[in-house]
């Protein structure tokens, strides 16, 4: 059985994202924004469940916080040259472009 955000393609998008910043090698210089990157990773995942767990303005606004840290990531992703950096950019305007149908 699956949780109700499980099913949400935006959320599956958004966890697939989130574990390629955790098993990405960064330089040793990079450590402030791999962390950056993997805790604004990481809210779009949670703020994505914590949404469709919600009501009304609550629901909203987690989908709001979500969809900033996704446009976060995708700027942190603007200044490292990664190989498939620009394939996660897409994946992260998918979702930005889904969380704003789901508000």
């Amino acid at each position: 059985m699956q949780l109700p955000h499980e099913r949400l393609v935006a959320y599956q998008v958004a966890l697939e994202v989130a574990r390629w910043v955790r098993r990405t090698r960064w330089h040793a210089g990079e450590a402030a924004l791999k962390d950056q990157a993997k805790r604004a990773a990481d809210s779009v995942v949670l703020n994505i469940a914590e949404a469709v767990g919600s009501q009304g303005g609550n629901r909203k606004k987690h989908f709001n916080y979500a969809r900033g840290s996704a446009m976060e990531v995708s700027a942190v992703l603007d200044l490292l040259d990664f190989k498939d950096g620009a394939d996660r950019q897409k994946q992260l305007r998918r979702v930005v472009a889904m969380l704003a149908k789901l508000e």
